[in-house]
């Protein structure tokens, strides 16, 4: 696919996350973490790339080897940034990382973050339990699915 589709189609996703994160009562002001994924059959390339999202100023974690259900090995990692759920910050960072992907030979996998909102009572004295409970409620732009939320 070429970068302007991608492009084109990313910020679209944007929009729709966004909305559907908004709508069902997320945070409007709240700081998110915001998570971008990288993927790659290339170790190197994918070194190069999280070198290079890290000077953009992304926090960078370690690459993660995880096998394909096809037993195919992949390397990944995420590109993180820190704030509000405005498109226009998420389709600037995703024009960034898009391009950046293209120019090192990696894919670019969308984002995801976490509904940010009201605790449910009772639950507050352990965070942490809730945090990794609900890791699955991750709301993420997938491109190899049709499945928008996860």
């Amino acid at each position: 696919m070429s970068v302007e589709r991608q492009l084109k189609e990313q910020f679209a996703e944007n929009l729709e996350i966004v909305d559907a994160l908004l709508a069902d009562g997320s945070e409007p002001d709240a700081e998110y973490t915001i998570e971008h994924h990288f993927s790659a059959t290339n170790f190197d390339r994918l070194e190069k790339a999280a070198v290079d999202a890290f000077k953009l100023g992304f926090e960078v974690n370690d690459a993660e080897e995880m096998e394909l259900e096809d037993g195919s090995i992949i390397f990944c990692f995420d590109a993180i940034a820190k704030h509000k759920l405005e498109v226009p910050l998420l389709d600037k960072a995703c024009e960034q990382l898009i391009q950046l992907a293209a120019k090192q030979k990696v894919d670019y996998d969308g984002w995801g973050t976490y509904f940010v909102g009201d605790e449910v009572e009772g639950d507050e004295e352990d965070d942490e339990f809730e945090y990794d409970e609900f890791e699955d409620d991750e709301y993420e732009d997938d491109n190899d699915s049709d499945d928008k939320f996860h």
